[in-house]
């Protein structure tokens, strides 16, 4: 038998188990979509032909025919959304971004001083400088989910509703019921096949 197809595939597989990195969630509130811009694009481009033919008849003959070419394309593509408020957009969604993730960073780099000390991060470090992090401390420690506290009031308010999936706040007293006709000794229930 034949186990090339077989030695490649576990191959393929072995270096996608080895080399493979796992994807990481991303947020994407400002992503860079559809950011390429084309109204159209130029091509140049260098050909030679050599074409060499040698004809018998009544005599000998040979054809040689050489040619060189040189082009210059232009494509222009139609329907191009790239206007210049496109343009603008595209620029302010990238300095937003980059100020957003700057702003989340900034704290971590100014709390380092060792940074500013290092010439390979002056552009990170001028970017951050004068940054100040803040920190909203209003929201008491102990205290949990605002969400779960409005669903245990209302949970309060309204005892007899159940919600579904959801905790509940004191232990249900209601016990299984078993139904009365399977509680009769005169059914006879069927045996399992063996």
């Amino acid at each position: 038998m034949d186990y090339r197809f077989t030695i490649v595939l576990i191959t393929m597989l072995s270096m996608l188990a080895f080399f493979a990195k796992p994807a990481y969630p991303r947020n994407e509130y400002l992503n860079n979509g559809s950011n390429t811009c084309n109204t159209g694009s130029f091509d140049i481009s260098v050909e030679q032909r050599d074409r060499d033919t040698d004809y018998i008849n009544n005599g000998s003959s040979t054809n040689e025919n050489e040619e060189q070419n040189v082009k210059l394309t232009y494509r222009h593509w139609l329907g191009s959304a790239c206007t210049d408020e496109f343009k603008k957009v595209q620029q302010e969604n990238m300095e937003l971004k980059q100020q957003l993730e700057l702003m989340k960073m900034c704290g971590r780099v100014n709390s380092n001083p060792s940074l500013a000390l290092n010439k390979n991060f002056n552009l990170l470090t001028s970017k951050c400088r004068g940054v100040t992090p803040t920190s909203s401390r209003s929201r008491p420690e102990n205290s949990g989910s605002l969400w779960d506290e409005l669903k245990d009031d209302y949970k309060k308010e309204n005892p007899d509703v159940q919600l579904m999936g959801d905790k509940f706040l004191k232990p249900s007293k209601k016990k299984l019921k078993i139904p009365k006709y399977l509680t009769d000794d005169n059914i006879v229930l069927p045996l399992p096949k063996p």
